[in-house]
């Protein structure tokens, strides 16, 4: 009788340990989950923004990783420097104007391709001539996996003069470098090595 009130005794502390080792689990598990719904929580909150509006109320806005943006940036970045550099009025003001603002997006390389042309008269024949050039960006690739990212742009120029409209074929590529974003250079780019690797007329059709 003795030896059966002993067996229960200890069958008892076994339930009782295990009951204790069972609450105990489920506290951590408990405790854990607690933890993490805090993290999730705060860091969802972290990605709004509250803006004052005009000191009336409140907006909310959503932040986000500037780096998800980057490849867009990019590609505008590039569209913008070639709209500026390549696209010319006959107006001597407006082609310095749009050139010297191109330059705020790039290295040298493009101002020695500047000089070059200048040299060679072409912005004069297009004020002399009355001729407007246009070019149009059919695609611009950009290999973000390596640093500084490289990039090839294809775009299409049209060269209208009173006689006739010239399309020709362009291809550039040049090297991204992150740079600090300002007025002048809004998505936070520089263009290096920058180089024109084809450049031929496609057709000429009389006007």
């Amino acid at each position: 009788m003795e030896f059966k009130s002993l067996k229960n005794i200890e069958t008892s502390f076994k339930q009782i340990r295990m009951i204790t080792f069972s609450f105990i689990i489920l506290c951590t598990g408990i405790t854990a989950y607690s933890v993490w719904s805090s993290y999730s929580f705060a860091e969802a909150q972290r990605q709004k923004i509250y803006v004052l509006d005009k000191g009336k109320s409140l907006m909310m806005a959503l932040s986000q990783d500037l780096s998800q943006n980057r490849p867009v940036e990019a590609r505008e970045h590039i569209k913008r420097f070639h709209e500026l550099f390549f696209t010319l009025s006959p107006d001597k003001n407006a082609i310095e104007s749009n050139i010297n603002r191109a330059f705020f997006l790039v290295d040298k390389s493009a101002f020695r391709y500047y000089q070059d042309m200048s040299e060679k008269g072409y912005y004069n024949r297009i004020v002399a001539g009355n001729i407007n050039q246009i070019i149009h960006i059919d695609s611009i690739t950009c290999d973000f996996n390596e640093y500084p990212y490289k990039a090839i742009t294809y775009a299409r120029q049209r060269i209208i003069r009173a006689s006739n409209i010239t399309e020709r074929s362009l291809i550039t590529r040049c090297n991204l470098l992150n740079s600090v974003r300002s007025d002048n250079n809004p998505h936070g780019f520089t263009m290096e090595r920058f180089e024109i690797i084809e450049n031929k007329d496609l057709q000429t059709v009389d006007r």
